[in-house]
């Protein structure tokens, strides 16, 4: 396993047809084969992960800045759909055709509403946040969060409110208190902290609404047709997550057609610095399994 990480080799924002910024940052050779990232939680486009990885499969990894985060434009009051309509134009300017993406975290729903509407070629989601307003996991989810949940969905704009609160320090200390010591391990070596740290306060520089809405999104019910999808989907999640999915994605799993589900043994959502060339190999095989198309 390696938790190595590296700065970008490459920023910048791409203007959309509206004339919102949506902020990237880019690894590994320029011509690789593009993969998309939309990171987790309240974190910008500088968090990257695997870059030897990266390097020896030629990819061309670009994390993505979710509006109002970072240096991507805010847009109130947007949707799921409204993101994929975002990375279909982001593709189409930056002559990408529909690339690879994988979804980390709170980053997943989004990863899969791109999937939904038919934006990306195939997609590898990594300890993916579940939509934990499913009834089925009501009678599973802490207090606090099963309250939290309640009110996303019965009074978004309220919730919307609470997250509002948020800090990049609160959201640090959030995701440490959650993460069993095998996550820790890799949370707090010294370069990663930093590079975390730095991810947090540019995810936060414009403001918490970002954030909020990303949260209110992703805690509600999904308006997402996962029953859509007709790409290859792969699941990853750690046997010692015990955050990011009540049943570590095997529901999530079931209602994608096709999804195949990997259990990594001895670590919990960090999966995404500790696997990614296994992640990345998986990915690239099902997209050119599937064909540029990345039909089935």
């Amino acid at each position: 396993m390696t938790t190595h990480i590296a700065a970008p080799a490459r920023t910048g924002a791409e203007r959309l047809p509206d004339g919102r910024l949506l902020g990237w940052a880019e690894w590994g050779p320029a011509d690789g084969v593009p993969v998309l990232l939309s990171p987790g939680a309240a974190t910008s486009r500088h968090l990257g992960f695997g870059p030897e990885a990266v390097a020896r499969r030629g990819i061309r990894l670009i994390s993505l800045d979710r509006p109002g985060l970072g240096a991507s434009s805010p847009a109130p009051g947007r949707t799921f759909a409204d993101f994929a309509h975002d990375i279909r134009d982001f593709a189409a300017r930056r002559d990408l055709g529909r690339p690879a993406m994988v979804g980390n975290s709170q980053g997943a729903p989004f990863a899969l509403a791109c999937a939904a509407h038919g934006v990306i070629g195939a997609l590898a989601v990594v300890s993916g946040a579940d939509e934990v307003a499913d009834p089925r996991f009501a009678g599973v989810l802490p207090d606090e969060l099963r309250r939290l949940v309640r009110l996303a969905v019965s009074d978004p704009d309220a919730a919307e409110r609470i997250f509002a609160g948020f800090t990049p320090d609160a959201m640090g200390d959030m995701v440490r208190a959650g993460s069993p010591d095998c996550d820790l391990a890799v949370y707090q070596e010294p370069r990663f902290a930093a590079a975390y740290r730095q991810a947090l306060e540019e995810a936060f520089a414009p403001g918490p609404q970002g954030y909020a809405r990303d949260t209110v999104l992703a805690m509600g019910r999904w308006d997402i047709d996962l029953a859509s999808i007709r790409i290859p989907v792969d699941l990853w999640y750690g046997e010692e997550d015990g955050s990011h999915s009540p049943d570590r994605g095997a529901g999530l799993t079931r209602r994608i057609p096709g999804a195949v589900r990997h259990l990594v043994p001895g670590i919990g959502g960090a999966v995404l610095w500790t696997h990614a060339d296994a992640v990345l190999r998986t990915l690239l095989e099902r997209a050119g399994a599937a064909g540029p198309a990345g039909t089935p």
